[in-house]
């Protein structure tokens, strides 16, 4: 949560002929058709295992998994954030795959529950789960998924995204005709995407219709590092590795050089 105020955080364990190139247009091309049909797998084998906590799956029609269960999202949000990437989030005709996010937890100088329940943060301390969405900079929609228990005031920052369908509606809504990354990597060009505004606070991501996260396979490997624009908090939460992104894909935000494998 990117926003100008602490307990210690917890640790973790965490010579041969020169081939000839592609031209960058043909590679960006390339990625972004592989992209579409990871994600298409991924949605087949979303429908085929369902699991016994979810709501029955949507309409065959749509280009969507399966609803993911309140309870996956009732975790700490440090727990949460990494099970994000490679989901789903789905309005409309968009469908989104999650591939960067931020945690922020009870008691941390760059959560916005830092200033306990006020007008703009009290969805923080909402059930996980639910949208909170905030508009930073009095420019850009930031969307993030609540996390934990009623009251705790957590939530997970969605930073970046692959698109999945809906490419023209969200070129349309971006103001940019491009496939490149740069199209959905930063929360607030994901939150301008979905055409989100502060309405959708409190908005249950967990049911069918409007905005939800949908299930889908996990990425084999994750990236880890500081989270991006937090340097009022203190120096131990803007050293925390409380940034995930999938790792090998071009759609994560800057700065790139921070994140290491997990």
């Amino acid at each position: 949560m990117t926003t100008p105020g602490a307990a210690t955080p917890p640790s973790f364990k965490r010579s041969s002929p020169r081939k000839k190139q592609r031209p960058r247009s043909r590679l960006l091309a390339a990625d972004f058709a592989a992209g579409e049909a990871e994600a298409a797998r991924a949605l087949v084998a979303a429908r085929a295992t369902p699991s016994p906590l979810s709501p029955p799956a949507v309409s065959p029609q749509s280009a969507a998994g399966m609803a993911l269960p309140r309870e996956f999202f009732e975790v700490d949000a440090l727990d949460l954030a990494p099970r994000l990437l490679g989901k789903l989030l789905r309005r409309d005709q968009v469908v989104l795959r999650i591939t960067e996010v931020e945690a922020y937890r009870p008691n941390d100088s760059a959560c916005h529950g830092r200033f306990g329940i006020t007008a703009r943060t009290a969805p923080v301390f909402g059930p996980g789960g639910h949208a909170y969405v905030y508009l930073c900079y009095g420019l850009h929609m930031m969307l993030n998924v609540v996390a934990d228990k009623e009251g705790v005031g957590a939530a997970v920052l969605i930073r970046a995204c692959a698109p999945v369908s809906g490419l023209e509606i969200i070129q349309q809504r971006r103001g940019q005709q491009t496939e490149k990354p740069i199209l959905l990597t930063g929360p607030g060009k994901v939150g301008q995407a979905l055409g989100l505004s502060t309405d959708w606070s409190n908005h249950p991501l967990y049911t069918p219709g409007g905005l939800e996260v949908l299930d889908a396979p996990e990425p084999e490997n994750i990236l880890v590092g500081p989270r991006v624009g937090i340097e009022y908090a203190s120096p131990e939460h803007v050293m925390a590795p409380w940034r995930f992104a999938v790792a090998g894909t071009p759609w994560i935000s800057a700065p790139k050089n921070t994140l290491r494998p997990r």
